[in-house]
């Protein structure tokens, strides 16, 4: 859609409203709810709107995670916005309560954003949200210690042996034990999967592969990492403080932590999560973040156009970026991208997954995380753990069929 097409729009929205009350005309104010890094940005875009069209733009200022929350509440009553920002991995919930708007692109502007980031909001062939950002982690490596980016876990492990002879260091690799998260892009390396797609690209709850062969082998991998004394067992915390002390040398994190690294002066470079013995690369989970519609808008048509006209550009998304400290979902923003870094993460996420949005994700991340942490404190076998999981998820799943979707710990 051009802005010549979307003035005629709003001139019949005007012709229309001629024809009601003037409370009624009062609807054409589109409602925004976003957060207080993002809520700025829309603030300004706003103005420019209301200016050019004469419609205003009111953007409300919520928490983050309490978007979705109150949109579930005040959505059916006709109190919600018109639009919202979240997270893809809401999607499940959200369109299961009918409350988000699909949204069509033309070809044109579509070919413009990622297209792992068009997949995370897609459902059942449905675009329900003109996505802003993409988060996913990625291999940081102290680049004193080493200065190449290895390719494949293999070559992880052989380099930790060398840095722990040599001294270089106390360890090479280190993880976050019990964090199914930073684990994934291990697991994917080595064929392993948490649920199974469809044609479409869609997940299949009856398909769930926490117990696979290849979820099994990576964690076997990493088991015997901690056996033989290469890798300790460490928290988050513990080991983000042993790649900022210079004392371990690699780690799988997010751009969350950009700034704490480089504040600590840490020397270090970003990669594509390495591949497995098979040559499948690390994909890790993707985290999606969009615009998204209310179903119950009586403002649908304007509220997309509105995103696609000024959200849709690459200023607004060079913005978004920036303030979120994340790589855009629109391509055109990240060409243009100074930071070198979020290069490197959309490089590492450019194999990525979308994180599984259905219900049943909900019933997976405890189960998959304690089966990490026995088997590599060796109460289990990687085996033994892994389809002790399964198996209960399997029953969680088939106990509360309409469990909700969840955002990973």
């Amino acid at each position: 859609m051009n802005k010549h097409i979307l003035a005629v729009m709003l001139m019949l929205v005007f012709i229309a409203s001629l024809s009601v009350n003037f409370a009624a005309a009062q609807d054409d104010t589109l409602v925004i709810w976003a957060d207080e890094n993002r809520a700025p940005i829309l603030e300004a875009l706003g103005a420019q709107f209301t200016e050019e069209y004469g419609i205003p733009v009111t953007v409300t200022q919520l928490g983050f995670g309490d978007i979705r929350d109150q949109l579930i509440i005040a959505g059916p009553a006709g109190e919600g916005p018109d639009i919202l920002i979240g997270a893809h991995d809401w999607l499940g919930q959200l369109t299961a309560d009918n409350l988000l708007a699909p949204i069509e692109l033309d070809e044109e502007l579509a070919a413009q954003f990622s297209p792992v980031a068009l997949q995370a909001f897609t459902q059942d062939g449905v675009l329900y949200g003109v996505p802003y950002a993409v988060e996913n982690v990625a291999f940081f490596r102290n680049t004193e210690l080493v200065p190449d980016a290895p390719a494949t876990w293999e070559e992880v492990r052989q380099i930790s042996e060398e840095i722990q002879e040599s001294g270089a260091a106390q360890y090479g690799f280190v993880y976050q034990n019990g964090d199914p998260y930073h684990f994934f892009g291990i697991q994917s390396a080595f064929g392993g999967y948490v649920f199974g797609q469809d044609e479409n690209g869609n997940y299949v709850a009856s398909d769930l592969g926490v117990d696979s062969e290849g979820s099994v082998a990576a964690l076997q991998w990493m088991t015997d990492m901690v056996t033989d004394g290469v890798m300790p067992l460490t928290t988050g915390d513990e080991a983000t403080a042993l790649f900022e002390s210079g004392d371990a040398a690699m780690m799988i994190t997010g751009p969350w932590f950009l700034q704490r690294f480089r504040d600590a002066g840490v020397p270090f470079a970003i990669s594509d999560i390495p591949a497995g013995p098979d040559g499948n690369p690390g994909s890790p989970f993707l985290g999606v973040q969009a615009f998204m519609v209310n179903n119950f808008s009586d403002n649908v048509d304007l509220a997309i156009a509105f995103l696609t006209e000024y959200v849709a550009t690459e200023e607004t998304m060079v913005e978004l970026s920036t303030v979120g400290t994340r790589p855009s979902a629109f391509i055109p923003a990240n060409e243009v991208a100074t930071d070198p870094d979020f290069a490197a993460f959309a490089s590492a996420g450019a194999v990525g997954q979308p994180m599984p949005s259905i219900p049943e994700m909900g019933s997976v991340w405890g189960a998959w995380g304690s089966a990490i942490s026995l088997a590599l404190g060796g109460d289990n076998t990687p085996d033994e753990a892994f389809g002790a999981a399964a198996e209960a998820i399997r029953a969680e799943i088939e106990a509360t069929p309409e469990a909700e979707a969840t955002t990973a710990p």
